[in-house]
């Protein structure tokens, strides 16, 4: 299993599981199954309700889709296509963030070296050697290809809204903002992947830092930050309904 450590711009180191060749080869035949299946019943019912003419304009719409499909998928669907989504890797930025659109436009770009003019060869070879498992169009872009699927189930994390009659421990947790309670997310969700409580640590300590929160003697650096995204979540279903 190839691990990759992403230092985010909170200052938190993050281990995450390199998507697998087989894994990405995979997530390229569901896609151009989901596709090619879209196609056949678009066609069908195309030759039923269309003019020869404008079946010709079907099948050049329906080229320039294929054409720019990754591109749009992992633009709008947060670095996956439906075949990423299915294996579930993503595409991420190599300091952890959301890739922005010139990121996804280059590896997108580059998708004519790795796989068109090398018939596949450049992109293979480069994800094999290199130590994140990159395709050219990833090193350029800066992105690498993550797994998303954690070891250990969600369920044993406290993230479930609190009821009404829940007291928060931990008051301060209103001073956060949706950001900080996402990278909480991620941190907790990565030790979950992967094993590593190291980020674990360093959350609870930045968290409880910028709170001025003293640990409780009955409370572990993970119990901490599931409390504090439970008090939060609560706070502000609280404040929303005012």
């Amino acid at each position: 299993m190839e691990i990759i450590t992403v230092h985010t711009t909170q200052n938190i180191d993050i281990d995450y599981e390199v998507g697998g060749l087989g894994e990405r080869i995979l997530a390229y035949v569901v896609d151009i199954a989901t596709f090619t299946a879209l196609a056949i019943i678009g066609g069908i019912l195309a030759a039923n309700v269309l003019s020869s003419t404008g079946i010709g304009i079907y099948f050049i719409v329906l080229g320039l889709m294929l054409l720019f499909y990754d591109l749009v998928c992992e633009t709008f669907f947060n670095g996956q296509s439906v075949g990423k989504l299915v294996m579930k890797i993503r595409v991420i930025s190599l300091d952890g963030t959301r890739p922005k659109f010139s990121q996804y436009l280059l590896r997108w770009l580059f998708r004519l070296v790795d796989f068109s003019i090398t018939s596949y060869l450049a992109g293979l070879v480069t994800i094999i050697v290199t130590d994140k498992g990159q395709r050219i169009g990833d090193i350029v872009a800066g992105t690498v290809v993550i797994r998303t699927k954690a070891r250990t189930t969600m369920g044993n994390i406290i993230f479930s809204n609190a009821d009404d009659a829940y007291q928060p421990v931990f008051t301060q947790a209103a001073q956060l903002k949706e950001e900080d309670i996402s990278l909480i997310h991620e941190v907790i969700e990565n030790y979950f992947k992967t094993g590593s409580n190291m980020a674990v640590y360093k959350m609870a300590d930045r968290i409880r830092e910028h709170l001025s929160i003293s640990l409780p003697p009955d409370m572990n650096s993970m119990q901490f930050l599931q409390t504090i995204i439970k008090d939060y979540s609560h706070i502000t279903a609280q404040t929303d309904m005012v």
